[in-house]
């Protein structure tokens, strides 16, 4: 049994799904982040006004 236990936590097959898994995570978290900024952004230049001139 100490040998399945020391064999298991010696395996680090698992550990780079982990590690894709955390880059997915925080580039998602980039991705959103600039879509928010790029969004406000065009909002700004582009709806505002328009939106200004109409009223």
């Amino acid at each position: 049994m100490p040998n399945c236990l020391r064999r298991f936590l010696a395996d680090e097959s698992g550990a780079t799904t982990l590690e894709y898994a955390m880059i997915g995570f925080f580039l998602s978290i980039v991705i959103l982040a600039a879509t928010r900024i790029i969004g406000t952004k065009l909002s700004a230049a582009y709806y505002l006004p328009v939106a200004n001139n109409l009223t």
